[in-house]
C-alpha cells in the first residue's frame, strides 16, 4: 500500500462513501472510486462491501485498516517534525477558535501580525467542534478546554467569571429579577446544551425554575447578541459582556465555572518560525487586556 492509496482508504473508512471521501481528500469521486478498485486490485481481496447504508468493512478491511492508521501516524509525524524545523517567516498557518474569540480577538492578533510579517497567511476557521491537532486538522487552537492529549502544548490566556446580563432595554421594560425567586416573571436564553441536558438550568446558581426560556443558543456569539437585543437575561463571561454595553445583575454572584481560553498547538510546531508568531501575536493580544 502506498500513501496516496491509504488516503483514499482511510477516507472511505471514515465517510463511508465515495462523495465524502472525495470531499475529505480533495478530489473527485471518479477517482476516489478508480483509486479504492485499483487498490484492492494490488491487494487482491475486497476491502468494503457495498450497501444502501453505505461502505462497509470486510474483515480484510479492518484488518487494512489497522496498518493504515499506523501509516497515517507515521506520515503526520514525519510532516510535524520536520516543518517544525522550518524557519522561514512565511507560508499557511490554520488556526481555528470559536467565533467569539476569532472576532474579538484572533482577527486583531492577524491584523498585527500582518504589519509584521505580510507573507504569513492564517487560514482561520471558527467553529465549536474539537479539532484534532495531532492529526494536523489545525495547527493552532485558540479554544475554552485545556485539552488532555499530553502531545499539544497549552498555555491558558484568559480566565474570567461569568455573570449575569441583560440590556438596558430589557431592564426598562421587564425590571431586574428578584433573588431567590427562581427568576419569576423573566425571560431567559441559555447555551444550548445546559438545555439540551434535561435538568433544571441555573443561571450564577439561582435555578431557573420559574423563568420562562425563549431561546438556546449553540454558541456564545449569537447568545450574547441575543441578550444584547433584549431576548431575555443570560449568563455571558464579564470581560466579553463589558465589551457590549451590557447591565450585569447581582455583581456578586458568579456561574459555577469560569470561562477559560487556552491556546494549543502540537510540540512538535512549537518552533517552526511562522506558527510560533502566530502565537506570539495572539498572545500579546490577551495580554493587553
Amino acid at each position: 500500500m502506498n500513501w496516496d492509496d491509504t488516503r483514499i482508504f482511510l477516507a472511505v473508512c471514515r465517510e463511508r462513501s465515495l462523495r465524502g471521501a472525495a470531499r475529505a481528500v480533495g478530489v473527485d469521486q471518479a477517482t476516489v472510486g478508480r483509486r479504492l478498485a485499483a487498490l484492492e486490485g494490488v491487494l487482491g481481496t475486497t476491502l468494503f462491501l457495498r450497501t444502501s447504508n453505505g461502505y462497509v468493512m470486510t474483515t480484510a478491511g479492518e484488518a487494512a485498516l489497522r496498518h493504515a492508521e499506523r501509516m497515517e501516524q507515521a506520515a503526520l509525524d514525519f510532516a510535524r517534525q520536520v516543518e517544525g524545523a522550518d524557519k522561514r517567516l512565511a507560508g499557511e498557518v490554520r488556526v481555528t477558535t470559536t467565533d467569539t474569540l476569532g472576532l474579538e480577538f484572533v482577527i486583531g492578533a492577524m491584523e498585527r501580525l500582518h504589519r509584521d510579517h505580510p507573507d504569513v497567511r492564517v487560514l482561520l476557521s471558527a467553529s465549536t467542534d474539537v479539532v484534532n491537532l495531532a492529526k494536523r486538522e489545525a495547527d493552532v487552537a485558540v479554544r475554552t478546554v485545556k485539552p488532555e492529549n499530553p502531545d499539544l502544548l497549552a498555555r491558558r490566556l484568559a480566565v474570567w467569571p461569568m455573570g449575569l446580563y441583560a440590556s438596558a432595554a430589557y431592564l426598562a421594560r421587564n425590571g431586574e429579577p428578584v433573588p431567590g425567586t427562581g427568576f419569576q416573571g423573566h425571560d431567559l436564553v441559555f447555551f444550548l446544551p445546559y438545555i439540551q441536558a434535561r435538568r433544571t438550568p441555573s443561571l450564577v446558581g439561582e435555578p431557573a425554575h420559574a423563568g420562562r426560556i425563549v431561546a438556546g443558543l449553540s454558541s456564545n456569539l449569537l447568545l450574547r447578541a441575543a441578550v444584547r437585543a433584549g431576548l431575555g437575561i443570560g449568563e455571558l463571561p464579564v470581560s466579553i459582556a463589558e465589551r457590549d454595553g451590557l447591565t450585569r445583575l447581582w455583581p456578586g454572584r458568579e456561574g459555577a465555572r469560569p470561562y477559560e481560553v487556552w491556546m494549543v498547538t502540537h510540540k512538535d510546531l512549537r518552533h517552526t518560525a511562522r506558527i510560533s508568531t502566530v502565537i506570539d501575536h495572539i498572545v500579546q493580544v490577551f495580554s493587553d487586556l
